[in-house]
């Protein structure tokens, strides 16, 4: 049994992998923590992802601080296994976890003290001595404001609300967006039965191999993170060629810009999960970006108009930060955190931000260097 110290404790926002990571951490160097999650359990993100995502980091590479993964989970452990380990972790470390409480503002608490102030649901207001941020990078669901969405008279759903592909079978589906869940949502589809499947893309992404001759991709990411941005470029580039076949006679050409200068802009590579020999054998079609939707028509960026049964927009979250730490000055013009890990913002000591980015080092293996960060600062003051 750890001994915790007797002061305020450390309210740590969020109960997905990085904020539980942060307690554990914590807890190990004897400073209270207190997990406040909006909803009914641990890993709510996790549990509301679709049933066929798997980690494209491997079990190894994706532990958190003080329990491994089962290596019965597999070396590409699944959804539900995710979910499984993220409770089995909060009960080993004995986490306070304290659900259906949502935070909706911070503040100084504005004594002199260097505290920190939780306006919470039920009107609580707590008071903590340090605050940890985890609210999550896939926080609240994005779908462009497209001219005619709000009269559209089709089917439309953000990808948060995909399951699987049994209720689009037959039909013929749009999915929107070319990251990692459109193009795993875009073959789930052909493979469980739609009777057509077309993926919407704006801009080529860099596609790569999960595993070459058994040697992970997310192996490489780390490798190649403190490279220069022009040298990953040319051997990403170099890398293409030789492990991924060339897709433009699909829809699908090369990227114009280097993979690590997408990276750095937020868009990390898409890891081939079928996308590749779905588009080569026609069961996935590319076709041109949406710009409008008209009546139960979809209009694409080269003119043509089509009428799917169902439109999956697979288009991103946005981190919905603004009204808990808007007022703050801590987020740069796109709504994300200016600093992360063991850096407070200036001006703003004991406030911490972790999970807002996506690195092609692996999210997961991010968050759980993060919280050893985050711990051994706060645990110094």
């Amino acid at each position: 049994m750890v001994t915790t110290t007797p002061q305020e404790p450390v309210y740590v926002i969020g109960a997905g992998p990085g904020g539980l990571a942060v307690a554990a951490t914590l807890r190990a160097r004897g400073v209270r923590a207190v997990v406040l999650e909006k909803s009914g359990s641990v890993g709510a993100s996790w549990r509301g992802h679709y049933d066929r995502l798997r980690l494209h980091t491997t079990r190894r590479l994706s532990g958190l601080p003080g329990l491994r993964i089962p290596r019965s989970y597999g070396r590409w452990v699944a959804r539900a296994d995710v979910v499984r380990y993220l409770e089995a972790y909060a009960e080993k470390h004995e986490l306070d976890v304290v659900t259906g409480v949502e935070v909706h503002r911070i503040e100084p608490a504005g004594d002199g003290s260097g505290a920190w102030t939780l306006h919470a649901s039920g009107g609580r207001r707590l008071t903590g001595r340090a605050v940890v941020v985890a609210t999550g990078f896939n926080h609240t669901p994005a779908v462009p404001a497209w001219p005619g969405r709000e009269t559209y008279g089709g089917e439309l759903v953000h990808a948060r609300e995909y399951r699987s592909p049994e209720p689009y079978a037959g039909k013929d589906v749009l999915v929107v967006g070319v990251g990692n869940t459109g193009a795993e949502i875009a073959a789930d589809l052909a493979e469980g039965g739609a009777a057509r499947v077309r993926l919407a893309v704006r801009t080529a992404p860099h596609i790569v191999r999960r595993t070459t001759a058994g040697w992970p991709a997310q192996r490489t990411g780390i490798l190649i993170r403190r490279l220069p941005p022009r040298l990953v470029d040319r051997l990403g580039a170099g890398m293409a060629r030789l492990a991924v076949p060339d897709l433009a006679a699909h829809g699908l050409p090369r990227p114009g810009t280097g993979l690590a200068t997408r990276a750095r802009a937020g868009a990390i590579p898409v890891q081939d999960v079928g996308l590749i020999d779905a588009v080569r054998a026609g069961k996935v079609e590319v076709v041109a970006a949406v710009e409008a939707l008209e009546g139960a028509e979809v209009v694409l960026a080269d003119g043509t108009r089509i009428a799917p049964d169902a439109v999956i927009a697979a288009t991103g979250y946005r981190r919905a930060l603004e009204p808990l730490v808007g007022h703050l000055g801590v987020l740069d013009d796109r709504g994300r955190p200016l600093t992360r890990g063991p850096r407070c913002p200036k001006g703003h000591p004991g406030l911490y931000f972790t999970g807002f980015t996506n690195p092609i080092s692996g999210m997961l293996r991010e968050l759980a260097r993060d919280a050893e960060r985050i711990a051994r600062r706060i645990a110094r003051t």
